[in-house]
């Protein structure tokens, strides 16, 4: 019998959470399962039966085909998932699998493959842990295990096979300096045998005699075995591992170590995907609802939204809503020639959070893992004020891609990493440089469950998660990012915002110090703050965050000098649109972070304050803007706007979405507020012969309680958000 001690690791890990763990037997085949303790798991209700995702690491994106999987007959992945079905038949309070999978994709994929069609949560709380401090911490726990397999340089049959890892760790670290090995052998350099660990509570494993088997003679990395060919048993006394100290919400180490033998078989049974109705549009009776659509259509990458707008319909609810609206950007994808696996992220904006799970149901049914070939989108869910703005229920605003090379970086195990996304949605994705990280919460990676300690610990996790996704692409979110969206419940209102804010900029210092330490920092870029206030947020949470990071790619040129001579004999002279001219004052309602040649993004913040100042009249409190104030505004946005684009040598046509956020209470309708801001992109257009007007509007309206350049000051009446980007050669 063979002892891992990734499962020793495991079951040690998992006395941390609120799982039970037993192992099963099946045809001499070992596996470490989990049943939760609690009632309240954080996937109940069926989010975890999904189909499965995908993860590319940096270093392996152009291998993604490989690493994914699909149900193949005869493959050993179909013998687990005939073994697991078997289980569950037989144990049927089984819930999730435990994988020791550190950094192998390819393991972990399949895993999650297997646990996806069975509804089952795949647990890898080794998952990403720096694996030097993890081999400490095996042995420190005191797992004695001794090298049984070698297969790397700086390894040898003769010298190695038998050593205890304890005794190997200099050595290992020695070689990691050298060639790069994985100190805890996730490459395949050595196999392991545990002989002793805590959770062997009687006795320990004694080698008597074993053979050393050389498999392959070569000179530089020699291939050797170890069969154990006689051992005893040797008792110890009681382990003080097995004392009341060690027992989790009620479980002790006995019920822990439970070893079930499972008889049976099973028949796999594959269905048919080519069966699989995808006409969920025709069940829809959409004559009856007035449908919004925008699109900017300006680049290599473009923005379609959708939503329902009519202040005379109630509602039929907000799955049915949000089918209307799915079914027609579906058709409309179609139309231009692309589908879901073209989608790089989505804003799934819905009225009432509590109908988070319906929501859900109803956006699984359409995006799924065998629509994405390439990857599912990432993902951003906040209630908004959208029936106070005349709206329907849900609104959808989908970023598609021209080309299919996104890298998506999607992983489904429950790890101490970061948040699992066990749905259809991924953590981010990476298309043309720019990175689109899913909205982070304040959540424990490990448990699932908000941090306690209100919205300063909440906010330092979501960092701390939003970091992890970046490392996984090699940069920070305190260097590479070029604009932050941070959502806030509106239970933040009483909170001391001042201190949320304080320890906003603290940790981004952290974080930027401890990233700058590991190696050198070529950039660093000033992001621009836009801060969000929604009536609430998922799970309940105080806050949101969600930054958007561009990262450098290898072949380009960091060197501005070339652009900075062309910037120089191009540059043209700032039109003066519609009477308005450069004032001091503006700079203090706009933000913008310039890569040259690359990315322009720009936020504009107009408060009451600044609204007086381009009316030239006193807004009186209470009343709702005029429709001359509100013309006036939109056209100052646009002139504020494009004066940034062309002085940064962009022009509209690279626009990749441009969001006007308004708040609910400034008494613009916002289908009025379309109208305005339609009105004035047509006049820009006859005025400018640059710019070119299309047949829907390229703005996206998206209605907020309030929305701010910081915490303390989410008082702008309109917001606008643009990011530009210039095509790729």
């Amino acid at each position: 019998m063979r002892l891992w001690p990734w499962l020793i690791c495991c079951l040690w890990m998992i006395q941390s959470t609120n799982w039970t763990a037993i192992c099963i037997k099946l045809s001499g085949i070992r596996l470490l399962l989990a049943m939760q303790n609690a009632w309240d798991c954080p996937y109940s209700g069926g989010d975890y039966k999904v189909p499965p995702g995908k993860i590319f690491k940096q270093d392996c994106f152009d291998r993604h085909h490989e690493l994914s999987y699909k149900m193949t007959p005869g493959d050993e992945v179909e013998d687990m998932f005939c073994l697991l079905s078997e289980v569950k038949r037989q144990i049927p309070a089984i819930a999730a699998v435990s994988s020791g999978a550190i950094a192998s994709d390819y393991q972990r994929l399949r895993v999650e493959s297997v646990c996806s069609r069975l509804g089952l949560v795949s647990l890898a709380y080794m998952w990403k842990r720096e694996q030097s401090l993890l081999l400490q911490e095996m042995i420190t726990s005191g797992i004695v295990a001794i090298i049984v397999k070698v297969a790397a340089i700086g390894l040898h049959p003769a010298k190695h096979l038998g050593k205890e890892l304890a005794h190997m760790t200099s050595h290992l670290h020695h070689l990691n300096g050298l060639y790069g090995i994985n100190v805890c052998g996730e490459g395949g350099e050595y196999e392991t045998l545990t002989l002793d660990c805590p959770l062997f509570k009687f006795a320990r494993i004694v080698l008597d005699d074993f053979q050393v088997v050389l498999h392959s003679p070569d000179s530089i990395a020699p291939v050797g075995v170890l069969h154990p060919s006689a051992f005893h048993v040797e008792p110890k006394g009681l382990s003080t591992y097995t004392s009341d100290s060690n027992c989790n919400n009620g479980t002790s180490l006995e019920e822990m170590n439970c070893v079930y033998d499972v008889q049976g078989d099973c028949t796999l049974v594959y269905a048919d995907q080519s069966q699989v109705s995808d006409s969920l549009s025709d069940t829809i009776e959409s004559t009856t609802y007035h449908l919004q659509m925008t699109k900017i259509d300006r680049g290599d990458t473009f923005s379609i939204c959708c939503w329902l707008q009519d202040l005379h319909r109630s509602s039929s609810g907000l799955q049915n809503d949000l089918k209307v609206i799915l079914s027609h950007l579906q058709s409309q994808l179609k139309q231009y020639g692309f589908s879901w696996e073209d989608v790089l992220y989505i804003h799934l904006y819905i009225a009432d959070m509590n109908e988070f799970a319906a929501a859900n149901e109803t956006y699984v049914s359409f995006i799924t893992h065998e629509k994405c070939r390439f990857g599912v989108p990432s993902r951003s869910t906040v209630e908004l004020p959208l029936l106070q703005a005349g709206l329907g229920k849900a609104y959808v605003e989908v970023l598609v891609s021209r080309d299919k090379t996104k890298k998506v970086l999607h992983v489904q195990s429950i790890s101490r990493w970061a948040p699992s996304c066990i749905g259809p949605y991924s953590q981010a994705t990476l298309n043309h440089g720019i990175l689109h990280m899913a909205g982070q919460l304040g959540l424990n990676p490990p448990t699932m469950t908000l941090c306690d300690g209100g919205i300063t610990s909440e906010l330092e996790q979501a960092l701390l998660n939003s970091e992890a996704i970046a490392n996984c692409f090699r940069c920070s979110i305190s260097t590479s990012t070029i604009s932050f969206i941070v959502y806030c419940s509106a239970q933040t209102v009483s909170l001391n915002r001042t201190e949320v804010q304080d320890k906003w900029e603290g940790l981004l210092e952290q974080l930027k110090l401890l990233y700058s330490a590991k190696g050198s920092v070529s950039e660093v870029f000033a992001p621009i703050l836009l801060f969000i206030l929604a009536p609430q947020l998922p799970k309940r949470a105080l806050i949101e965050v969600k930054p958007t990071l561009f990262i450098r790619e290898d072949d380009t040129d960091e060197s501005e000098d070339d652009f900075d001579i062309q910037d120089h004999q191009t540059r043209t002279t700032q039109q003066d649109y519609w009477g308005f001219q450069d004032e001091p004052w503006h700079h203090s309602c706009l933000q913008k972070c310039i890569v040259p040649g690359n990315i322009c993004a720009v936020m504009l913040n107009i408060t009451c304050e600044n609204i007086t100042k381009i009316c030239n009249d006193t807004l009186v409190s209470g009343h709702p803007l005029s429709e001359g104030h509100t013309e006036k505004l939109a056209k100052w946005c646009i002139y504020l706007i494009d004066s940034v684009l062309s002085e940064n040598l962009f022009s509209w046509e690279n626009a990749m979405y441009f969001r006007v956020y308004f708040r609910t209470d400034s008494f613009v309708q916002m289908e009025r507020l379309s109208l305005i801001l339609s009105r004035a992109f047509q006049e820009f257009a006859e005025i400018n012969p640059k710019f070119k007007s299309g047949h829907e509007p390229i703005f996206n309206l998206v209605p907020v309680l309030g929305s701010g350049t910081s915490m303390t000051s989410m008082d702008a009446v309109f917001t606008c958000e643009l990011l530009a980007q210039k095509p790729s050669c």
